[in-house]
């Protein structure tokens, strides 16, 4: 199960979806924002930000030696916060 998650694959997965939501956010960041236009609570864009950052630390094969680190920035964390991103995003294009 560990070893799984450090296959080419699996990283590239992290780096293409990391630098996705990075162009995503830098293009067009009024997805990011409530349904009255205002902005999304910073609570919730700071996990973004941090499921992003999570995303590109696993992709580019950066293994910290500390474990509570090494669970923080893995993929387990990156992948469910970089989803958070999308569904903001999918839900800015519904409305």
């Amino acid at each position: 199960m560990k070893n799984a998650f450090n296959t080419g694959w699996v990283r590239a997965g992290s780096l293409g979806t990391a630098l996705m939501m990075m162009v995503l956010i830098t293009v067009f960041p009024r997805g990011l924002t409530a349904a009255g236009g205002s902005p999304i609570s910073h609570g919730i864009l700071t996990l973004i930000m941090w499921g992003l950052s999570a995303g590109f630390v696993h992709g580019v094969g950066f293994v910290p030696r500390n474990p509570v680190l090494r669970v923080v920035l893995g993929p387990l964390i990156a992948w469910p916060l970089m989803g958070l991103g999308l569904v903001c995003y999918i839900w800015y294009f519904l409305r």
